[in-house]
C-alpha cells in the first residue's frame, strides 16, 4: 500500500511486481493541500485489509514538499502487524530529526539531494529484527544473516562517489541540522510571503511548519507550469521543476543553503512580474 503522491520509481517497483508476481498495489487517495495529517492516516487505514503486507510512505512528498505524518503511519502499521517502508529522499539533511522518533521498520534515502553528496549515493536503515528475513537484492555470501552489511553486495562500483559522503557529512555537521533547517525555512518563507496573498497563487502544501520545510510547489492561475519554468530559465537563468503528477500541477521551488538572498529576491521579483504582466508573448 502506498499513495498517489509517492515517487514514481518506488511505485513502479511494485507495479512490476504486480505483473511478475501477482501482488496488488493499493494507492490511498490524498487531496492536496493536506489540511490535517490525521486525514492521511485515515486514508491509509481505510485501505488496510487482512492481505496488506507492507506500507510505503514518503517522509517528505517530492511533488509538493508536504511533511507526512510518518510516526503515526508507522504506529498504524504496528497496530495491524504491517511493516512500514519510509522513502526519505527529500527529508534527510533537509529537516532535523531522529531516526527513532519515526518508529519505522525501513528507511531509505538518496544522499545527492539535500546532503549534496555525489550521485549514486544513499543509505538504508533496517530495524535489526527485520534484517535476517530481508533478502539482499544482489546475492550475498550469507543472505539470511542479521548483519546489515549483507546489503552492500552490489558488485564493482566507483569508490569516488562513496568517498564524497564523508565530506558532505562534515559540511552538514559543521552547519548543524537545526541551523540548516532554520535557514531552509527562512529561504522558503522569504519568497512565499511575497506572493501568498495574491488570490491567483496556490500552494500544493500548507506553509506552516508542521506541513512544509524548505521547498514547496506553487501554481499561478492561468499559467502553465512548463511555460513558467521555461520563462524563468530563459529570462533569468532560474531553474525550477515543472510538476504535473498525482493531481498536482505547478512549479516546485527548492533552494538550498548555497542559495543566496539575492537569488531568492531575484526569483521573487520575477514571479511578481509575471503576476503583474503575465508571461511574455
Amino acid at each position: 500500500m502506498a499513495c498517489e503522491l509517492d515517487y514514481p520509481r518506488m511505485l513502479n517497483t511494485y507495479r512490476q511486481r504486480e505483473l511478475r508476481e501477482g501482488i496488488k498495489l493499493r494507492l490511498a487517495p490524498i487531496a492536496t493541500p493536506i489540511q490535517d495529517p490525521n486525514d492521511v492516516v485515515e486514508a491509509y487505514r481505510r485501505l488496510i485489509t487482512p492481505k496488506t503486507k507492507v506500507i510505503l510512505c514518503s517522509h517528505v512528498v517530492f511533488v509538493t514538499g508536504q511533511i507526512m505524518p510518518v510516526r503515526e503511519l508507522c504506529r498504524l502499521g504496528v497496530e495491524h502487524g504491517i511493516p512500514v517502508i519510509v522513502d526519505g529522499a527529500h527529508a534527510f539533511a533537509h529537516m532535523a530529526f531522529q531516526r527513532d522518533d519515526l518508529e519505522c521498520d525501513y528507511y531509505g534515502t538518496s544522499l545527492h539531494k539535500w546532503l549534496t553528496a555525489a550521485h549514486g549515493t544513499g543509505f538504508l536503515y533496517v530495524r535489526r529484527s527485520r534484517i535476517a528475513d530481508l533478502w539482499p537484492l544482489m546475492a550475498a555470501v550469507h543472505p539470511r544473516s542479521d548483519d546489515i552489511r549483507k546489503f552492500e553486495e552490489i558488485g564493482t562500483h566507483p569508490a569516488a562517489n562513496r568517498m564524497t559522503i564523508a565530506e558532505a557529512l562534515l559540511i552538514y555537521d559543521a552547519i548543524g541540522p537545526q541551523r540548516k533547517e532554520a535557514r531552509l525555512r527562512y529561504l522558503r518563507e522569504r519568497w512565499t510571503q511575497r506572493i501568498a496573498d495574491d488570490p491567483r497563487v496556490s500552494f500544493a502544501a500548507r506553509l506552516d511548519p508542521q506541513h512544509t520545510c524548505g521547498f514547496v510547489t506553487f501554481a499561478i492561475e492561468g499559467v502553465e507550469p512548463q511555460a513558467l519554468a521555461a520563462h524563468l530559465w530563459n529570462r533569468h537563468r532560474i531553474i525550477v521543476v515543472p510538476i504535473d503528477y498525482g493531481g498536482v500541477k505547478g512549479v516546485r521551488v527548492s533552494p538550498n543553503t548555497y542559495t543566496s538572498i539575492e537569488e531568492i529576491d531575484l526569483f521573487s521579483r520575477a514571479i511578481e512580474d509575471v503576476l503583474a504582466h503575465g508571461l511574455p508573448a
